[in-house]
Protein backbone atom coordinates (compact mmCIF):
# COMPACT_ATOMS: atom_id res chain seq x y z
CA UNK A 1 0.00 0.00 0.00
CA UNK A 2 1.20 3.82 -0.40
CA UNK A 3 0.86 5.53 2.43
CA UNK A 4 1.35 9.44 3.05
CA UNK A 5 2.41 11.21 5.88
CA UNK A 6 1.31 15.04 5.43
CA UNK A 7 2.78 18.07 7.87
CA UNK A 8 0.29 18.34 10.54
CA UNK A 9 -1.48 22.44 9.65
CA UNK A 10 -3.27 22.70 12.47
CA UNK A 11 -2.67 25.76 14.72
CA UNK A 12 1.03 25.36 16.38
CA UNK A 13 0.62 21.48 15.65
CA UNK A 14 4.64 20.35 15.62
CA UNK A 15 3.79 16.20 16.23
CA UNK A 16 3.71 13.67 12.61
CA UNK A 17 2.17 10.60 12.48
CA UNK A 18 5.42 8.17 11.52
CA UNK A 19 8.83 8.14 13.04
CA UNK A 20 12.19 7.56 10.56
CA UNK A 21 11.70 4.26 12.61
CA UNK A 22 8.16 3.92 11.62
CA UNK A 23 8.99 4.47 8.12
CA UNK A 24 11.62 1.92 7.94
CA UNK A 25 9.38 -0.70 9.22
CA UNK A 26 6.36 0.18 6.37
CA UNK A 27 9.32 -0.14 4.26
CA UNK A 28 10.58 -3.25 5.19
CA UNK A 29 7.01 -4.75 5.10
CA UNK A 30 6.71 -3.74 1.32
CA UNK A 31 4.78 -0.65 1.89
CA UNK A 32 5.88 2.84 -0.12
CA UNK A 33 6.01 6.03 2.26
CA UNK A 34 5.29 9.03 1.07
CA UNK A 35 6.67 11.82 3.71
CA UNK A 36 5.38 15.81 2.96
CA UNK A 37 8.95 17.80 3.10
CA UNK A 38 9.56 19.04 6.57
CA UNK A 39 6.95 16.97 8.06
CA UNK A 40 8.61 15.79 10.99
CA UNK A 41 11.21 18.95 11.37
CA UNK A 42 8.90 20.41 14.83
CA UNK A 43 9.60 17.07 16.20
CA UNK A 44 13.46 17.35 15.18
CA UNK A 45 13.51 14.62 12.62
CA UNK A 46 15.13 15.76 8.92
CA UNK A 47 13.86 14.38 5.40
CA UNK A 48 17.16 13.10 5.18
CA UNK A 49 16.49 10.73 8.26
CA UNK A 50 12.97 9.45 6.69
CA UNK A 51 15.00 8.76 3.32
CA UNK A 52 17.45 6.31 5.13
CA UNK A 53 14.51 4.48 6.42
CA UNK A 54 13.00 4.05 2.55
CA UNK A 55 10.57 6.80 2.11
CA UNK A 56 10.00 9.46 -0.13
CA UNK A 57 9.93 12.72 0.24
CA UNK A 58 7.54 14.54 -1.69
CA UNK A 59 7.31 18.69 -1.97
CA UNK A 60 3.97 19.05 -2.68
CA UNK A 61 1.66 18.15 -0.46
CA UNK A 62 -1.38 17.83 -3.15
CA UNK A 63 0.73 15.00 -4.88
CA UNK A 64 1.30 13.38 -1.53
CA UNK A 65 -3.05 13.30 -1.18
CA UNK A 66 -3.53 12.19 -4.87
CA UNK A 67 -0.84 9.40 -4.91
CA UNK A 68 -1.73 8.07 -1.32
CA UNK A 69 -4.10 5.04 -0.73
CA UNK A 70 -3.75 5.68 3.18
CA UNK A 71 -3.28 8.90 5.02
CA UNK A 72 -1.46 8.97 8.39
CA UNK A 73 -1.79 11.79 10.69
CA UNK A 74 -1.94 13.27 14.20
CA UNK A 75 -5.10 15.81 14.35
CA UNK A 76 -8.15 16.02 12.26
CA UNK A 77 -8.39 17.31 9.11
CA UNK A 78 -8.51 20.50 8.32
CA UNK A 79 -11.09 22.29 5.83
CA UNK A 80 -8.34 22.02 3.37
CA UNK A 81 -7.46 18.39 4.12
CA UNK A 82 -11.07 17.31 3.66
CA UNK A 83 -11.42 18.52 0.43
CA UNK A 84 -8.41 16.60 -0.80
CA UNK A 85 -9.74 13.00 0.74
CA UNK A 86 -11.17 10.84 -2.26
CA UNK A 87 -13.78 8.25 -2.02
CA UNK A 88 -11.82 4.64 -1.07
CA UNK A 89 -8.62 6.75 0.50
CA UNK A 90 -8.41 5.52 4.19
CA UNK A 91 -7.64 8.34 6.86
CA UNK A 92 -6.05 6.75 10.03
CA UNK A 93 -5.66 9.62 12.50
CA UNK A 94 -7.50 11.44 16.21
CA UNK A 95 -11.29 12.64 14.56
CA UNK A 96 -12.88 12.97 17.49
CA UNK A 97 -16.29 13.25 14.99
CA UNK A 98 -18.53 14.08 18.38
CA UNK A 99 -16.82 17.25 18.67
CA UNK A 100 -16.98 18.35 15.34
CA UNK A 101 -20.21 18.35 13.28
CA UNK A 102 -18.47 20.29 9.95
CA UNK A 103 -16.03 17.59 10.17
CA UNK A 104 -18.46 14.30 10.37
CA UNK A 105 -20.79 15.32 7.70
CA UNK A 106 -17.56 16.57 5.41
CA UNK A 107 -15.58 13.26 5.64
CA UNK A 108 -19.26 11.43 5.32
CA UNK A 109 -19.45 13.21 1.90
CA UNK A 110 -15.73 12.68 0.49
CA UNK A 111 -16.51 9.17 0.19
CA UNK A 112 -12.92 7.97 2.28
CA UNK A 113 -12.34 5.30 5.08
CA UNK A 114 -11.92 6.97 8.07
CA UNK A 115 -10.00 4.78 11.09
CA UNK A 116 -10.04 6.96 14.39
CA UNK A 117 -7.24 6.53 17.04
CA UNK A 118 -9.62 7.72 19.53
CA UNK A 119 -12.14 4.99 19.63
CA UNK A 120 -10.01 2.20 18.89
CA UNK A 121 -10.74 -0.62 22.07
CA UNK A 122 -8.69 -3.16 23.24
CA UNK A 123 -10.78 -5.00 25.91
CA UNK A 124 -12.10 -1.61 27.52
CA UNK A 125 -8.52 0.16 26.56
CA UNK A 126 -8.08 2.78 24.60
CA UNK A 127 -4.76 2.32 23.93
CA UNK A 128 -3.96 4.70 21.32
CA UNK A 129 -5.78 7.40 22.71
CA UNK A 130 -3.15 6.88 26.19
CA UNK A 131 -0.35 8.39 25.64
CA UNK A 132 -2.03 11.17 24.41
CA UNK A 133 -3.88 11.62 27.52
CA UNK A 134 -0.82 10.98 29.35
CA UNK A 135 0.55 13.81 28.43
CA UNK A 136 -2.17 16.12 28.38
CA UNK A 137 -3.00 15.28 32.18
CA UNK A 138 0.64 16.32 33.00
CA UNK A 139 0.78 19.00 30.60
CA UNK A 140 -2.94 19.73 32.55
CA UNK A 141 -1.06 20.70 35.92
CA UNK A 142 1.66 22.71 33.90
CA UNK A 143 0.00 24.72 32.09
CA UNK A 144 -2.67 25.41 35.44
CA UNK A 145 0.37 26.41 37.48
CA UNK A 146 1.27 28.75 35.14
CA UNK A 147 -1.90 29.94 34.05
CA UNK A 148 -2.34 30.70 38.10
CA UNK A 149 0.52 32.84 38.12
CA UNK A 150 -0.56 36.62 38.09
CA UNK A 151 1.04 37.78 35.21
CA UNK A 152 -0.88 35.33 33.43
CA UNK A 153 -3.73 36.35 34.69
CA UNK A 154 -4.22 34.11 37.32
CA UNK A 155 -5.00 34.66 41.51
CA UNK A 156 -0.93 34.47 41.93
CA UNK A 157 -1.15 30.59 43.54
CA UNK A 158 1.76 28.46 44.14
CA UNK A 159 0.15 24.91 43.68
CA UNK A 160 2.87 23.60 46.33
CA UNK A 161 2.14 26.27 48.90
CA UNK A 162 5.05 26.88 51.21
CA UNK A 163 5.83 25.95 55.13
CA UNK A 164 2.65 27.97 56.98
CA UNK A 165 1.18 29.02 53.68
CA UNK A 166 -1.78 26.36 52.98
CA UNK A 167 -0.86 24.65 49.05
CA UNK A 168 -3.40 25.55 46.22
CA UNK A 169 -6.72 23.22 46.12
CA UNK A 170 -6.63 20.97 42.50
CA UNK A 171 -10.29 19.31 41.39
CA UNK A 172 -9.61 16.98 38.64
CA UNK A 173 -13.45 15.79 37.19
CA UNK A 174 -12.30 11.98 35.81
CA UNK A 175 -10.22 9.22 37.43
CA UNK A 176 -9.23 8.05 33.96
CA UNK A 177 -6.05 8.31 32.37
CA UNK A 178 -5.59 12.04 32.23
CA UNK A 179 -7.03 12.90 35.83
CA UNK A 180 -4.52 10.07 37.30
CA UNK A 181 -1.50 11.95 35.23
CA UNK A 182 -2.86 15.10 36.69
CA UNK A 183 -3.45 14.10 40.16
CA UNK A 184 -0.08 12.56 40.46
CA UNK A 185 1.33 15.94 38.91
CA UNK A 186 -0.39 18.43 41.18
CA UNK A 187 0.33 15.67 44.20
CA UNK A 188 3.99 16.17 43.60
CA UNK A 189 4.12 19.79 43.62
CA UNK A 190 2.70 19.69 47.08
CA UNK A 191 -1.19 20.32 46.03
CA UNK A 192 -4.24 19.34 48.00
CA UNK A 193 -6.23 17.02 45.00
CA UNK A 194 -9.88 15.98 44.78
CA UNK A 195 -10.52 13.62 42.02
CA UNK A 196 -14.49 13.20 41.33
CA UNK A 197 -15.80 9.79 39.48
CA UNK A 198 -18.51 7.83 39.05
CA UNK A 199 -16.65 3.99 39.11
CA UNK A 200 -16.02 3.16 42.72
CA UNK A 201 -13.94 0.20 41.50
CA UNK A 202 -11.55 3.02 39.74
CA UNK A 203 -11.74 5.16 42.89
CA UNK A 204 -10.94 2.05 45.06
CA UNK A 205 -7.74 1.78 43.19
CA UNK A 206 -6.53 5.12 42.99
CA UNK A 207 -7.28 5.57 46.72
CA UNK A 208 -4.40 2.89 47.10
CA UNK A 209 -1.47 4.15 44.63
CA UNK A 210 -2.03 7.60 45.44
CA UNK A 211 -0.14 9.91 47.77
CA UNK A 212 -1.98 11.00 51.31
CA UNK A 213 -2.84 14.42 49.74
CA UNK A 214 -5.32 12.60 47.00
CA UNK A 215 -8.69 12.18 47.88
CA UNK A 216 -11.23 11.07 46.08
CA UNK A 217 -15.36 11.90 46.25
CA UNK A 218 -18.03 10.52 44.23
CA UNK A 219 -19.05 12.50 41.78
CA UNK A 220 -22.88 14.17 41.82
CA UNK A 221 -23.31 17.60 40.89
CA UNK A 222 -23.71 18.44 44.76
CA UNK A 223 -20.69 17.12 45.65
CA UNK A 224 -18.79 19.49 42.69
CA UNK A 225 -21.02 22.83 43.54
CA UNK A 226 -19.82 22.17 46.79
CA UNK A 227 -15.87 22.26 46.16
CA UNK A 228 -15.44 24.70 43.19
CA UNK A 229 -15.66 27.85 45.96
CA UNK A 230 -12.88 26.37 47.43
CA UNK A 231 -10.87 25.41 44.35
CA UNK A 232 -8.09 27.46 42.84
CA UNK A 233 -7.49 24.68 39.76
CA UNK A 234 -10.05 23.00 37.92
CA UNK A 235 -9.04 20.26 35.75
CA UNK A 236 -11.60 18.38 33.30
CA UNK A 237 -10.69 15.09 32.49
CA UNK A 238 -13.53 13.25 31.58
CA UNK A 239 -14.10 10.39 28.68
CA UNK A 240 -17.28 8.76 26.91
CA UNK A 241 -15.44 7.17 23.95
CA UNK A 242 -16.41 8.65 20.68
CA UNK A 243 -19.17 10.93 22.64
CA UNK A 244 -19.58 14.10 23.72
CA UNK A 245 -18.75 14.67 26.79
CA UNK A 246 -20.86 15.77 29.36
CA UNK A 247 -21.57 19.26 30.79
CA UNK A 248 -20.61 18.62 34.60
CA UNK A 249 -19.89 22.58 35.13
CA UNK A 250 -22.40 24.88 33.81
CA UNK A 251 -22.07 28.55 33.59
CA UNK A 252 -23.86 29.32 36.48
CA UNK A 253 -21.70 27.60 38.17
CA UNK A 254 -18.74 29.55 37.66
CA UNK A 255 -20.08 32.55 40.26
CA UNK A 256 -19.32 29.80 42.88
CA UNK A 257 -15.50 30.34 41.98
CA UNK A 258 -13.02 32.28 43.25
CA UNK A 259 -11.87 35.28 41.27
CA UNK A 260 -8.95 34.73 38.74
CA UNK A 261 -9.13 30.33 39.67
CA UNK A 262 -8.23 28.88 36.39
CA UNK A 263 -10.28 26.18 34.30
CA UNK A 264 -8.41 23.45 32.02
CA UNK A 265 -10.85 21.40 30.10
CA UNK A 266 -8.77 18.65 28.33
CA UNK A 267 -11.82 17.42 27.26
CA UNK A 268 -12.57 19.92 24.88
CA UNK A 269 -11.53 18.03 21.85
CA UNK A 270 -14.93 15.89 22.59
CA UNK A 271 -17.01 19.39 23.20
CA UNK A 272 -15.77 19.71 26.49
CA UNK A 273 -16.90 19.00 30.18
CA UNK A 274 -17.59 23.08 31.39
CA UNK A 275 -20.36 24.31 29.66
CA UNK A 276 -18.26 27.76 28.75
CA UNK A 277 -15.27 26.03 27.50
CA UNK A 278 -14.90 26.65 23.53
CA UNK A 279 -11.51 25.48 21.66
CA UNK A 280 -8.16 27.31 21.80
CA UNK A 281 -5.13 27.28 20.39
CA UNK A 282 -1.33 27.53 21.30
CA UNK A 283 -1.34 31.42 20.34
CA UNK A 284 -4.17 32.31 22.12
CA UNK A 285 -4.81 29.67 24.67
CA UNK A 286 -6.70 31.66 27.83
CA UNK A 287 -9.83 33.65 28.28
CA UNK A 288 -12.20 34.60 30.78
CA UNK A 289 -15.68 34.25 31.63
CA UNK A 290 -17.29 35.82 34.76
CA UNK A 291 -13.30 36.45 36.08
CA UNK A 292 -12.55 32.54 36.03
CA UNK A 293 -9.10 31.72 33.36
CA UNK A 294 -10.21 29.22 30.79
CA UNK A 295 -7.82 27.22 28.84
CA UNK A 296 -8.95 24.87 26.32
CA UNK A 297 -6.18 24.09 23.67
CA UNK A 298 -7.60 20.73 22.07
CA UNK A 299 -3.98 19.83 21.15
CA UNK A 300 -2.17 20.51 24.16
CA UNK A 301 0.38 17.40 23.50
CA UNK A 302 1.13 19.27 20.21
CA UNK A 303 3.50 21.67 22.56
CA UNK A 304 5.60 19.33 23.42
CA UNK A 305 5.98 17.53 19.87
CA UNK A 306 9.30 15.38 20.65
CA UNK A 307 7.96 13.44 23.64
CA UNK A 308 4.31 13.02 21.86
CA UNK A 309 5.60 11.69 18.36
CA UNK A 310 7.77 9.04 20.35
CA UNK A 311 4.51 8.36 23.02
CA UNK A 312 1.95 8.01 19.78
CA UNK A 313 3.78 6.14 17.20
CA UNK A 314 5.00 3.99 19.69
CA UNK A 315 1.66 3.00 20.25
CA UNK A 316 -0.18 3.82 16.42
CA UNK A 317 3.03 1.67 14.48
CA UNK A 318 1.22 -2.10 14.91
CA UNK A 319 -1.89 -0.94 13.77
CA UNK A 320 -0.85 1.23 11.01
CA UNK A 321 1.09 -1.99 9.63
CA UNK A 322 -2.02 -4.00 10.07
CA UNK A 323 -4.60 -1.50 8.47
CA UNK A 324 -1.85 -1.25 5.68
CA UNK A 325 -1.48 -4.97 4.94
CA UNK A 326 -5.28 -5.60 5.55
CA UNK A 327 -6.77 -2.45 3.91
CA UNK A 328 -10.21 -1.06 5.00
CA UNK A 329 -12.64 -3.80 4.18
CA UNK A 330 -10.32 -6.93 5.65
CA UNK A 331 -9.31 -4.78 8.88
CA UNK A 332 -12.71 -4.51 9.76
CA UNK A 333 -13.81 -7.70 8.75
CA UNK A 334 -10.71 -9.64 10.53
CA UNK A 335 -9.58 -7.51 13.39
CA UNK A 336 -12.08 -6.60 15.93
CA UNK A 337 -9.76 -3.90 17.61
CA UNK A 338 -9.68 -1.95 13.81
CA UNK A 339 -12.77 -2.55 13.17
CA UNK A 340 -13.79 -0.46 16.70
CA UNK A 341 -11.85 2.50 14.75
CA UNK A 342 -13.73 2.59 12.39
CA UNK A 343 -16.07 5.66 12.44
CA UNK A 344 -16.91 6.28 8.49
CA UNK A 345 -16.76 4.02 6.04
CA UNK A 346 -17.29 4.67 2.36
CA UNK A 347 -19.93 7.52 2.73
CA UNK A 348 -21.68 5.44 5.90
CA UNK A 349 -20.95 6.46 9.59
CA UNK A 350 -20.22 3.43 11.78
CA UNK A 351 -20.08 5.14 14.83
CA UNK A 352 -22.86 5.18 17.05
CA UNK A 353 -22.10 7.98 19.48
CA UNK A 354 -21.34 10.09 17.01
CA UNK A 355 -24.48 9.33 15.11
CA UNK A 356 -26.24 10.14 18.79
CA UNK A 357 -24.63 13.63 18.86
CA UNK A 358 -25.92 14.96 15.79
CA UNK A 359 -29.03 12.73 15.00
CA UNK A 360 -27.50 10.91 12.00
CA UNK A 361 -28.15 7.26 10.64
CA UNK A 362 -25.41 4.73 11.33
CA UNK A 363 -24.71 0.95 10.92
CA UNK A 364 -22.55 -1.43 12.41
CA UNK A 365 -18.92 -1.36 10.67
CA UNK A 366 -18.56 -4.88 9.87
CA UNK A 367 -22.07 -4.95 7.79
CA UNK A 368 -20.99 -2.04 5.52
CA UNK A 369 -17.56 -3.61 5.13
CA UNK A 370 -19.03 -6.54 3.93
CA UNK A 371 -20.76 -4.24 0.79
CA UNK A 372 -17.36 -2.47 -0.03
Amino acid sequence: MILGIPKEIKVLEARVALTPAGAHALTEAGHQVLVETQAGMGSGFSDQEYLDGGAEILQEVEELWQRAEMIVKVKEPQAVEIARARPGQTLFTYFHFAADQALTEGMLASGAHCFAYETLEVGRHLPLLTPMSEVAGRMAVQEGAKALQAPQGGRGVLLGGLPGVAPAHVMILGGGVVGTHAAWMASGLGAQVTILDLDLERMRYLEEVMPANVTTVFSTRQAIRERLPHTDLLIGAVLIPGARAPKLVLEEDLSLMAERSVIIDVAVDQGGCIETCHPTTHEEPTYVVQGVVHYCVANMPGAVPRTSTFGLTNATLPYVLQLAQLGPKAAVLESSRLATAANVLAGQLTNEPVAQAFGLDWKDSVSVANRL
